[in-house]
């Protein structure tokens, strides 16, 4: 099953980054340039963004496996019609909807596993599970490259459209079933429509996952994803127009081969990093007698996400930058880098898991939210700014984005529980004061009729 999912959660990612080798024969096609092609890039994960927040409440609505229906068909339609674009309309309109039906199969795939794998075995599974959402990024520009090298970029959509087909009629068979353990649409047998409706909205409205960020912590897991992903996508981005000029290639297919450096590592990461991440976890409950604390598994991610990964992008650019290194210092901080990023985030996903039981759907749509919000801002804002700039100033700057949400994550180590007591009781005496306001409304009523 976990496989599965995965496989799922593969094609969003890889169709954010497959067209990025073939954005100087999109932009000839449809008469423009690659900035604008580049921009359509930045709205797909900008709808990736966005998604969550309603596919999120959905699945705890009306099930995991409903939603990943429902959204697997809706990708393949939308592959469909990126593959038969006629104009640059077009091709945006229906690259922005796959990238708002392909969500859904990252937050749910991560919901899955929450629902069904013990606290301590969580960073495990989502490990495996995330290879498909990292591998699909780095890969994905590996293989447009092969395909616009020999063929029409229009290839790199309808293979798209073949997998989205496949993982659609999985969704179909009992390989996926529904790991909720209870819909919340079962409560509503009885009441009138309109009832029906009132109850349904307050169930799905996006602001619901928006008003998890009452929690500092959370706020704090979600910048370090964030700052996971941004590096991540400043770096994919713009490989073909940094590394083709620095090593002189000349092909589509030779600047895509330096994509399968981080995508080997990330292949490599899975293998070891949500274990990793449970092994610290067990590693902290022996210390405290039994009691487990979310926030111990926080601290698996530190030294990556503080010391190598920045480091290997502080070499990366630097290195391009001066022309210093060549194409095996490139390979190797590439690849080290990839490893490093499964080592954060099986940790990152996993604490939100943890910390909000019973809302995994939601919590992980947040994460999610603000994750590709800033992926958004990475590929639109990586070409001007290393034009303006250099590779090496705009590694400075990912660096220390880094650096600051080790920091936080440090600080949610320190005080996280803390921080969610006292929302907790905040919350709670929110609702009591509410529900004592409703009770003396409802008796002077009573008293007025």
């Amino acid at each position: 099953m976990v496989a599965l999912l995965s496989f799922c959660s593969f094609l969003a990612p890889v169709s954010s980054t497959s067209v990025l080798a073939a954005t100087p024969e999109v932009a000839r096609e449809y008469a423009t340039d690659g900035t604008v092609v580049n921009v359509v890039n930045a709205v797909y994960m900008l709808m990736m963004g966005l998604s969550p927040v309603v596919w999120g409440p959905m699945s705890e609505v009306y099930g995991r496996r409903r939603v990943n229906q429902v959204t697997a068909v809706l990708f393949c339609g939308c592959s469909i019609g990126t593959a038969l674009a006629p104009n640059l309309a077009a091709f945006f309109v229906f690259r922005v909807l796959t990238a708002f039906e392909g969500t859904a199969f990252i937050l749910v795939g991560s919901a899955c596993i929450g629902d069904i794998y013990r606290p301590t075995e969580r960073a495990t599974a989502l490990g495996w599970f995330l290879s498909g959402t990292l591998i699909g990024p780095a890969l994905g520009p590996f293989i447009g490259g092969i395909i616009v090298t020999y063929t029409s970029w229009r290839v790199i959509f309808w293979l798209q459209t073949g997998l989205s087909g496949l993982a659609a009629l999985f969704t179909f068979t009992p390989l996926l079933p529904e790991t909720i353990y209870h819909r919340k649409v079962d409560d509503l047998e009885g009441y009138s429509p309109r009832q029906k409706l009132t109850v349904l909205w307050r169930m799905v409205n996006p602001v619901r996952v928006l008003r998890l960020f009452v929690y500092p912590n959370l706020i704090a897991a979600s910048l370090a994803s964030s700052a996971v992903i941004w590096n991540m996508y400043s770096l994919l981005t713009p490989i073909r127009y940094v590394l083709n000029p620095r090593f002189d290639l000349t092909t589509p297919m030779q600047s895509g081969l330096f994509y399968l450096a981080p995508g080997t590592g990330y292949l490599v990461g899975t293998l070891v990093g949500g274990r990793y991440a449970d092994h610290v976890v067990k590693r902290w409950i022996r210390r405290r007698d039994g009691v487990r604390v979310p926030e111990d598994r926080l601290r698996s991610a530190l030294p990556f996400m503080g010391v190598v990964i920045p480091a290997c992008v502080l070499i990366y650019g630097w290195g391009i930058e001066k022309e210093a290194g060549g194409i095996p210092l490139a390979v190797v901080t590439l690849f080290v880098q990839g490893v490093a990023q499964l080592f954060c985030f099986p940790s990152l996903n996993t604490y939100c898991l943890d910390v909000m039981q019973g809302r995994g759907a939601e919590v992980i749509a947040g994460n999610y939210f603000v994750r590709y919000l800033f992926a958004c801002a990475a590929t639109a804002c990586v070409l001007p700014a290393v034009e303006a700039i250099g590779v090496g100033w705009f590694s400075t700057i990912t660096a220390l984005f880094l650096i600051v949400s080790t920091a936080a994550t440090q600080a949610t180590i320190w005080w996280g529980k803390g921080w969610r007591e006292r929302v907790d009781r905040w919350r709670r005496a929110r609702r009591l004061a509410e529900q004592t306001v409703a009770r003396k409304e409802l008796g002077c009523r009573a008293n007025g009729a």
